[in-house]
Parts: structure tokens; C-alpha cells; sequence
């Protein structure tokens, strides 16, 4: 890795600040995957050649349009131009990193990349975003963007607020979306052939939420899709029976005051926190998607299914740890958090255009690492990577790709082959 550069990380927040109401040992488990899978991905790219480095852009005017960062310095982005037949195609990508529901949180967040850019550096584009066309057989060559998360909010909220010092906390995640949407415009995303929003985590309920948005911004004869990695999260109780993801997207509704983006029919009828589910999203999109995600995703497995306070004694340790260590009672709470996933994507199985690749291995995000989006170990669906699949969806029409793999413990054999899970 270069110097003054950063690994991309953005599944779940890099730091614990953002888990203040989630367990203190999720989130290392959840480190330790990312940390492994990073390794593996470097020792498979130093391979191939070293992902590049890209420079962060900040945010023209960022101040005069309210789109700031948490701690009021300016967004920024990475782009990468096109080439060749790719010169004018386009991928927006929006970064990940869980969410602050707390001022607390929020203060703490707003001293890491994931709330200023005053900590921001250059970072290497892999994956979907990367511009080797053997990593990355179908988006090579587009134009790349990786939009820095700073908000803690999924790129939605619209409020101001005051941190424990008493200065002030801006909760600006939509105005960042529309102004770095608007700035890219004017660097030729405006006349682009064909475009893709996409996301991870928390970036893959962003790009939910702003999908239809997004679609909206080019003419109709312009293909413009959306693909979600690892940001379908479910409102399920953990063992307790609490909902704990209820409880932190709810902080964030309210803290943020996120509105605008939740479908009107939704909140016409419902909580606003319930409404920013995906569950509640899917049904009010129009623009075909594709759904990535985990039947057994390892995030919400330690955050929903089996967070630390639902489990004083510690006896889910070694089962989130690696699923094979489960009991027959701990892998019957996994299959009802997998059944209820396959359930709420129903919706989509039955959209034309839409497109699904839900796996039973343990994993979270996959689209931005090299060994899991598309090398020789990457995880398959249908004799497909990820990348093969979502390309294979992108071109084709109709019913596209949609692969939902068979429950654990019918083992997919590339499972293995990436984490050693």
C-alpha cells in the first residue's frame, strides 16, 4: 500500500464509535473479517499488479450549500476517468460505515474520516472500481466514483445539532448526495450512455434510498440501474426479542431528521423508521436493482441475530466467530434470520429487470475486494462471481440473474475459499 493512502474498508464503521449501542465484540468481529479479507485481496492483487491510487476530490462550495461533513469541513470523492468504449459510461459508488444515532456518536464520529475530511486520504480503487479489466471484466473501463461517507446517516438526513462541547454537528447527508450528484454532472455524468449507483453497508441502503433519484437525473433512454451490496437490513429481533436495528435507525431518523428520502406512500402509513428499512424501500422503486447480500451476513448475524447484550453468557462467541462452531439451536436462529431475508425479497424476486445473488456464506460486503468481486477464489452463484452475475444482469433484460443459494449447512464450496468460514 502507498504512502498517505488508505485500504478501503467501508462495510462497517472502521472505528467503535459508531457501535455505541451495539456490542463491543461484533464490531471486532466484523474487523477481523474485514482485516482478513483486506490480506487475502492484497496478496491476490500484489499478484495481478497493485490497485491504484486515487486522490480525494473535495466538494466545491460545500460551505455556501449546507453540504458539509459532520463537523462542518467539505465532502470529497475519488474519480477515476474512463476509457476506450467505457469513456462514457459511469459507476457512483457511495461509500459505507455503519451510522451515528447518538450525539454522542456523532461527536465521537466527526473526529474520523467518517465525519471530516480533514482525515481523509487517497484510496485504492478495487473491485467494482477497479480499472483492470481481469479484476474487473465489465466496469474496467467506466468512469469510477467512490463518495465519501461523512454524514453517518446513509446520505440522508437534512438537520443541525450541537455536540457534547456544545459546537455544532451537521447532519447534511442529502445535501452532500445532491451536491456531489451536481458537481458530477458538470464532469460529464450528465451525458453519460449508461450509468450504475451502487454502495455497500451502509453506502447499500444509500443507494436504495437515492436510486430512483438518481435514475431520474437522465433522459429515459439512458440505462440507469442500482446495485445494493450487503445494505438489506432486516428489523428482526434478537435472542431477547429486542430490535436492536430499530433502535439504531430509529436514533438516526429522528437525530438526522431523515424524511425527505422515505417513500411517501410508506411514512403515510407507517413510522419513518420503519420506512428506512429495505424491506419498506424495495416496494416503492422503480428502477431495477440487484441485491447482493448474505443469507447469514455475518454484520447483522452479530449486531441483529446475536448482539452481545441479548447474550450475557457469551454463548454465540464462537458461532459468530465461524458458523460451523454453531449448535442446532443457534443454526435454527440463523435459518429464521435467512427465511425472513428471503421473504422480504419476494418483491424483487417477481420484478422484470431486477436482479438477486443472496449466498449462505458468512460474509458482509463483497463488490469492493478484489478476491471476492472477481479473482479465481471469489465466492459463486449459478457457475457466476459476483461480477460475472451483476454484469450479466446490467446487459441482460427481463428476469436477469437471480440466484439465491440453499441454506447452510448445504455448503457452497467457494464459501471456504475466501475466509476460511
Amino acid at each position: 500500500m502507498a504512502m498517505g493512502t488508505a485500504r478501503r474498508m467501508p462495510l462497517v464503521s472502521r472505528r467503535r464509535q459508531g457501535f455505541a449501542v451495539v456490542s463491543a465484540a461484533a464490531p471486532r468481529l466484523i474487523v477481523m473479517l474485514l482485516a482478513v479479507a483486506a490480506m487475502a485481496s492484497s496478496s491476490v492483487a500484489a499478484a495481478a499488479g497493485s490497485p491504484e491510487v486515487v486522490e480525494l476530490t473535495l466538494l466545491a462550495n460545500a460551505r455556501e450549500k449546507g453540504a458539509v461533513c459532520l463537523d462542518g469541513s467539505p465532502p470529497g470523492y475519488h474519480l477515476q476517468r474512463g476509457f476506450g468504449s467505457g469513456g462514457h459510461s459511469w459507476i457512483v459508488n457511495l461509500e459505507g460505515g455503519a451510522w451515528c444515532n447518538t450525539t454522542e456518536d456523532c461527536s465521537d464520529r466527526k473526529m474520523t474520516d467518517l465525519g471530516s475530511s480533514k482525515f481523509m486520504k487517497a484510496i485504492e480503487f478495487e473491485g467494482i472500481l477497479s480499472n483492470k479489466r481481469s479484476q474487473n471484466p465489465y466496469f474496467y473501463n467506466w468512469n469510477k466514483v467512490d463518495v465519501r461517507y461523512c454524514d453517518g446517516g446513509s446520505f440522508a438526513g437534512d438537520a443541525e445539532g450541537k455536540d457534547r462541547n456544545g459546537t455544532k454537528l451537521f447532519f447534511r447527508g442529502l445535501r452532500i448526495w445532491e451536491a456531489v450528484v451536481e458537481e458530477l454532472m458538470g464532469k460529464g455524468l450528465a451525458t453519460a450512455k449508461q450509468a450504475l449507483l451502487s454502495g455497500c453497508s451502509a453506502g447499500g441502503l444509500a443507494a436504495l434510498l437515492h436510486c430512483d433519484d438518481f435514475r431520474a437525473r437522465f433522459p429515459q433512454e439512458v440505462p440507469v440501474k442500482c446495485l445494493s451490496d450487503s445494505g438489506f437490513f432486516l428489523d428482526a429481533k434478537d435472542l431477547s426479542g429486542e430490535r436492536l436495528m430499530r433502535s439504531i435507525f430509529g436514533g438516526a431518523v429522528q437525530l438526522q431528521n431523515i424524511r425527505k428520502v422515505l417513500p411517501r406512500d410508506c411514512i403515510a402509513e407507517k413510522d419513518p423508521t420503519e420506512c428506512f428499512f429495505p424491506a419498506e424501500l424495495i416496494k416503492s422503486i422503480s428502477t431495477p436493482t440487484f441485491i447482493r447480500n448474505s443469507g447469514y451476513d455475518s454484520y447483522q448475524v452479530g449486531n441483529i441475530v446475536a448482539p452481545g447484550g441479548s447474550d450475557p453468557g457469551q454463548s454465540w462467541a464462537t458461532c459468530k466467530a465461524d458458523i460451523r462452531n454453531c449448535t442446532s439451536t443457534q443454526i435454527e436462529a440463523l435459518h429464521g434470520f435467512r427465511k425472513e431475508l428471503v421473504e422480504a425479497l419476494e418483491v424483487a424476486q417477481h420484478r422484470r429487470g431486477w436482479g438477486l445473488f443472496i449466498d449462505s456464506c458468512f460474509n458482509h460486503c463483497q463488490m469492493p475486494f478484489r478476491i471476492s468481486w472477481h479473482s479465481r477464489i471469489s465466492l459463486r452463484l449459478g457457475n457466476k462471481t459476483i461480477a460475472e452475475a451483476v454484469a450479466d444482469w446490467y446487459i441482460g433484460g427481463g428476469h436477469g440473474v437471480k440466484e439465491i443459494d440453499c441454506e447452510y449447512p448445504c455448503i457452497n464450496p467457494t464459501c471456504s475459499s475466501q475466509l476460511d468460514l
